[in-house]
């Protein structure tokens, strides 16, 4: 397990079957889940919990439909219990997670926040990934371009970009490239996947 809590997954080519779709994709496009003692469904994000793995693609639907159908159950061939919940705690593991990773980021000096300097680190071409709050207005969002080859986020609203930054809220942020920056972009991808934001992780909309 490397800085970030990044693992070998993508070197290794680790892949791993969905229990609801039947369909194999690489472990960090995923979300892990454990059973407990007392045969609780536990979502492990962070893939560090002890236990075999039961894993479902990061899709909002595949989640529904694991939790809705007993496929923990069936899979494990065993009687399971797994919350209503679920997909809520995924969603706020997930928040967490890429919220930790931007404010690590920007305390390493690789995140700016704010219109102006987004906007000068896009046009020094700094900025790898273009970060804009989701319930911002579009018409400011579109303002500023995904950087040419990099990669846009728009998963996260105002105020927990405003956490990542050590702010109250913050509409526009951006990530230098290296550092943890392809492992924020992942964890977003997989968020975006849980929440199905209109944006998500394409291009902003102008």
């Amino acid at each position: 397990m490397g800085r970030g809590g990044a693992s070998k997954d993508r070197e290794s080519g680790a892949e791993r079957k969905c229990l609801a779709t039947g369909e194999v994709h690489p472990k960090y496009k995923m979300i892990r889940f454990v059973i407990g003692p007392d045969g609780q469904v536990f979502a492990d994000v962070m893939g560090k919990l002890p236990g075999r793995g039961m894993w479902v693609s990061a899709d909002r639907d595949a989640l529904e439909t694991a939790q809705k159908k007993g496929l923990f159950s069936r899979s494990a061939k065993q009687p399971l219990k797994a919350p209503d919940n679920l997909v809520e705690e995924v969603e706020k593991q997930l928040v967490r997670r890429v919220v930790e990773l931007i404010s690590m980021e920007r305390k390493a000096g690789k995140a700016v926040a704010g219109y102006e300097k987004v906007k000068s680190w896009l046009q020094t071409e700094e900025a790898h990934v273009l970060i804009q709050a989701s319930d911002g207005s579009g018409r400011g969002k579109s303002k500023l371009s995904t950087p040419h080859y990099g990669h846009y986020i728009g998963c996260l609203t105002a105020d927990e970009l405003g956490l990542a930054f050590g702010r109250q809220t913050v509409i526009h942020g951006a990530l230098a490239s290296g550092g943890l920056t392809l492992r924020v972009v992942e964890e977003a991808h997989r968020l975006n996947g849980v929440r199905k934001n209109e944006a998500g992780n394409g291009q902003p909309k102008g």
